[in-house]
């Protein structure tokens, strides 16, 4: 068959996304913190959208989308470009508080400084990690050149528990140097401060500080040594016979390791940020009723710029171009703001569908969860599953009973006999007040909790029972235990 070129007419129905529909999407997936950034960032790029100066009254904003507000009517056509109001109260900066310079108005002498006093700026400190820790204790050690890179080398490799993550080779290997020079490079880093840093693993760290503290041949370095996983599970009936210790020493000597020693030195200087959770919606009991409140705070007011509006409808004089670009800026700045507004409203409505579906919870506690899966929500509200997979991932609700993720409401039905199936994060809630009611001294093992559970005509395998424990985060039975 010979290879020749044809044009053919193909009739198809496909779903194609506009850029508006796009980005209504992808504000409908942002969470509260991510939302404020999308709102500022809009504001630069597009000049037709700009903040309301102008503060509205507080009780307009807060009924601007309660359960009465007859825009939540989905059959009913609305104007939502003014509806969307959110104040700013942030307070006018006064920059000269920020000048730099020293006030003159704090001397008793009431001079002003001379030109060269030191900034304020200059005592403005940041904690220093542990790499620039290690690396001002280094410089006060008397090392050549060549063992310095080894040295950046050596902490560059340290995790964040002051670890060192490689194996000498790699150190030679990388840095060209001989293996007697890393190792004593090496111990001269395990000199420095804090004490156990550069260790491989736990045991190396506790050795480590118990040398430091000059109890290097003592009975704790060698059960950090040699016997750690019988000091993980405090089994001191093996310890006593592997070390020919009787019970009294051995237990003088885990207490003194748990009391002055610490596993992983480099913590205390890691620099990891605090991600805090800002509620995207709050569900407050008010008289004796639910009511919902999405957190609007510090979201700037958003408004159609009235001046290209006049501008392109007076001005007569703009050329094609001009007016097809306010037309288009206009356009989009008049969608972003409905396609925000549609986005509170189906935050609102899919909170609305939980609340109604949970209210047992909200009344009573995490115990009373009852299975929920996104299809029930989304038939309640008359919307795709996939929305509210959308609205529900990494967005938040304060509630009388704490601050949960809205997917923490959605769980599988574990079947009971003799009653209504119950959800999974229920049974976790039992497993946790399990074992934090159980006797310190003999903790209740995986199975025995089954069988608890079971009691209470729940049925759930050992394993499902060791699954839910870890997803709690809660150890094994042989490290809760507490020997007398």
């Amino acid at each position: 068959m010979a290879l020749e070129l044809r044009q053919q007419l193909k009739l198809a129905q496909k779903l194609v996304m506009t850029q508006q529909l796009r980005q209504a999407i992808k504000l409908l997936q942002l969470n509260r913190l991510e939302l404020s950034g999308a709102l500022q960032a809009e504001i630069e790029q597009n000049p037709a959208l700009e903040e309301d100066t102008l503060v509205q009254d507080s009780s307009e904003r807060s009924s601007g989308l309660s359960a009465t507000d007859e825009n939540l009517d989905p059959g009913k056509e609305s104007d939502f470009t003014e509806k969307f109001q959110v104040s700013d109260n942030l307070p006018e900066i006064n920059w000269e508080d920020y000048a730099n310079n020293f006030d003159s108005n704090f001397s008793f002498a009431r001079e002003t400084p001379p030109a060269d006093a030191p900034s304020q700026f200059d005592f403005i400190s940041e904690k220093p990690d542990l790499m620039a820790y290690l690396q001002w204790q280094l410089a006060h050690c008397e090392l050549d050149e060549n063992e310095w890179d080894i040295a950046l080398y050596i902490i560059g490799n340290f995790n964040r528990y002051g670890f060192l993550e490689i194996d000498l080779d790699s150190v030679c290997r990388e840095t060209g140097c001989q293996l007697d020079d890393a190792e004593y490079v090496l111990e001269v880093i395990q000199d420095l401060d804090p004490p156990g840093i550069g260790a491989r693993d736990v045991s190396e760290s506790l050795y480590l500080q118990l040398e430091r503290l000059g109890k290097g041949d003592s009975l704790a370095a060698e059960i950090v040594l040699n016997h750690l996983p019988l000091l993980q599970t405090r089994n001191y009936k093996m310890l006593a016979r592997a070390t020919g210790k009787k019970k009294p020493e051995i237990e003088r000597a885990i207490n003194y390791i748990i009391s002055e020693l610490t596993p992983f030195p480099g913590l205390p200087y890691a620099t990891d940020d605090t991600n805090y959770i800002v509620p995207d919606v709050y569900v407050k009991k008010i008289d004796d009723e639910y009511v919902i409140q999405l957190n609007e705070d510090d979201l700037p007011q958003l408004k159609l710029s009235s001046i290209y509006q006049e501008l392109l409808k007076n001005d007569k004089t703009l050329e094609k171009e001009s007016k097809q670009y306010l037309n288009e800026k206009l356009k989009n700045a008049d969608w972003f703001i409905k396609s925000l507004y549609q986005r509170q409203r189906t935050i609102y409505k899919v909170m609305e569908s939980i609340l109604k579906f949970q209210y047992d919870f909200f009344e009573r506690g995490a115990e009373h969860l009852k299975p929920l899966i996104l299809k029930d929500v989304a038939e309640d509200i008359d919307m795709h599953e996939s929305t509210v997979s959308r609205v529900t991932s990494n967005k938040y609700v304060h509630t009388p009973q704490g601050i949960y993720e809205l997917k923490f409401f959605f769980s599988t039905a574990i079947p009971r006999e003799g009653g209504d199936a119950m959800a999974s994060e229920s049974i976790k809630t039992l497993i946790r007040k399990m074992i934090q009611d159980e006797d310190k001294d003999s903790p209740l093992s995986d199975n025995a909790i089954a069988q608890n559970l079971a009691e209470k005509n729940i049925k759930i395998a050992r394993r499902t029972v060791a699954k839910y424990r870890e997803q709690l985060k809660i150890l094994p039975v042989k490290h809760r235990r507490h020997t007398k």
